[in-house]
């Protein structure tokens, strides 16, 4: 089946001496948009994209070029072992030490409220409508680091319209996978979270053509401490708004409460767009930490309006207060 995702991917546990540099990779780049690199091996046409689809395990195309260009990709071992994932604990390193014991074969993903088909699909069902492309976007933590990453997936909106939504709908909602069985961190008598974990947008947010549905990284389908396997990539919001690992998607009339807003109100707002005029009650935000970063190599540069995405998203939120709607 065209777009069938493989359920394979590299351990990530590697030294860092084993991570391809970021030049040899941003050509590997080139070499896909240009054929995806077999014509040396003698591949061309369907076979080239074949044989590059067995081995990534993803068959897609590569996207233009977003605002990052011209900015160092972050390590895949960065990427794949400093994650917020708190169903597997509240460290950096939990996820990557836990995730594998989710389960993401079969998954399903149920999309219901204001729309005029609800239904629910197994996920090579979603994927069999859509083409694959990959995108290189900034993504910004609320705690003030950063990373640039290769994500592959196929824009929101292309699955909400298949549900067709209806004209009352003005808000979706998003549910994270809850299974204490495999999710260690869900069973802790400290759990900081009211489960399952649950995100939400505004319509036009989560129409707008940057709101990605991602299945991989780097070439690869998404490890489940990356959030496998679905997970939602807003470029211009704080992380915690690209929610892992999604099992239903509700569209309503009234905005949606959201895990960190019951949680903690005062210091996550439904917005959260990345703005470095608004601090954390707890740290600015006027700097990031680009990762790879260590205490005697800080990689600390300024932080951007809308995480350096205002020209295409600033006009969502045209004379509003981005104070008070944080």
């Amino acid at each position: 089946m065209k777009n069938r995702l493989s359920r394979r991917f590299n351990d990530p546990s590697i030294a860092s001496s084993d991570i391809t540099p970021e030049q040899v990779w941003v050509n590997r780049r080139t070499l896909l948009a240009s054929g995806l690199g077999m014509a040396a091996a003698g591949l061309t046409g369907g076979a080239a994209r074949t044989h590059a689809k067995e081995l990534t395990g993803l068959d897609y195309r590569v996207a233009p070029e977003g605002p990052p260009v011209g900015e160092a990709l972050t390590p895949f071992a960065d990427v794949t072992q400093y994650n917020n994932f708190y169903e597997f604990g509240t460290d950096k390193s939990d996820p990557a030490q836990y995730a594998h014991e989710m389960t993401t074969d079969p998954w399903t993903v149920s999309v219901g409220g204001l729309v005029n088909k609800p239904g629910k699909l197994h996920l090579e069902d979603i994927l069999s409508g859509f083409d694959l492309e990959e995108r290189i976007y900034r993504f910004r933590c609320v705690e003030a680091w950063s990373m640039v990453v290769p994500w592959i997936g196929f824009p929101l909106a292309k699955l909400l319209q298949r549900f067709e939504p209806t004209s009352d709908a003005r808000f979706v909602r998003f549910r994270t996978l809850y299974r204490p069985s495999e999710m260690r961190g869900t069973r802790s008598f400290t759990a900081v979270i009211d489960w399952p974990y649950q995100e939400g947008l505004r319509i036009d947010e989560a129409m707008h053509p940057l709101t990605l549905m991602t299945v991989g990284l780097y070439g690869k389908t998404l490890p489940n401490q990356s959030g496998a396997p679905l997970r939602l990539i807003v470029p211009w919001k704080y992380g915690f708004k690209s929610i892992k690992s999604i099992v239903a998607i509700d569209l309503l009339d009234e905005q949606p409460e959201t895990s960190w807003q019951r949680l903690a109100p005062h210091e996550y707002g439904f917005y959260s767009n990345v703005n470095p005029e608004v601090d954390h009650p707890r740290w600015s935000q006027r700097f990031e930490r680009r990762l790879p970063s260590s205490l005697f190599k800080p990689n600390r540069i300024p932080t951007q309006l809308f995480n350096g995405y205002a020209e295409q998203v600033a006009k969502l939120y045209a004379g509003m207060d981005l104070r008070r709607y944080y």
